[in-house]
């Protein structure tokens, strides 16, 4: 079994010096909701430095934003990894994200754009091909595109922010999801939610949203206890 430590590969592009901690915040934050660093595994500043190209500082500050808001801890010395998710924070971030999230699909309902509607056909048709394929990072990155597509379109870029946070520390946790048939249970959710923002029923938008956290809670607290 393939040991969850430093040496893992990261796949990171070089970055330029424009806005360098911002971006090393987003890059980092982008491998943790797309499944970049795992449960397990460790990293560290120096290894990240060296996989941005930058200097250990812009990342240091990264990982301190990023600890803060509980998507990273110090794990043994200078090694930084996915906290470990407990019944009771599984079951908090559940709690949370159905309110959030659940709100922020019924505003959707009432003002997604047919551009909008059609980018989340796309990464439907994405995660749909991803499941069979066993391409899990990229069946991650395409519900990351597909759930964030209808949060912006909720036209509230604080409810966005608030559910980036929540999706910071419960999203490592998608990469458990795959052996259990979670993903083809979640894409079932997924169409209904396109079908639901189509007809602009709020109601059946939120409980699409419901059912697809609920189903990955499931899953999730027979795993991480």
């Amino acid at each position: 079994m393939e040991s969850l430590t430093e040496k893992r590969r990261i796949e990171v592009e070089p970055l330029g010096r424009e806005t360098l901690q911002d971006r090393v915040y987003q890059q980092i934050a982008g491998l943790i909701l797309d499944g970049g660093i795992v449960p397990g595994q460790l990293v560290t500043i120096q290894g990240l430095a060296e996989a941005f190209g930058v200097s250990a500082m812009p990342v240091r500050e990264a990982l301190k934003r990023l600890t803060a808001a509980h998507a990273l801890n110090v794990v043994s010395g200078r090694s930084i990894g996915i906290p470990r998710l407990s019944l009771d924070r599984l079951v908090d971030l559940r709690n949370v994200r159905i309110e959030v999230e659940g709100t922020a699909a019924a505003w959707a309902a009432l003002a997604i754009a047919p551009a909008g509607l059609a980018l989340l056909e796309d990464q439907l048709d994405r995660m749909d091909r991803s499941v069979p394929a066993g391409d899990t990072r990229d069946y991650l990155r395409a519900n990351r595109a597909f759930h964030f597509a209808i949060y912006r379109a909720a036209g509230s870029p604080t409810i966005v922010s608030l559910i980036e946070i929540l999706w910071l520390q419960i999203s490592p946790y998608f990469n458990l999801l795959r052996e259990s048939g979670n993903y083809l249970s979640a894409n079932v959710h997924h169409r209904a939610m396109v079908d639901a923002l189509q007809r602009k029923d709020e109601a059946a938008a939120r409980a699409a949203i419901v059912a697809d956290i609920t189903g990955s809670f499931e899953v999730l607290e027979k795993i991480v206890v």
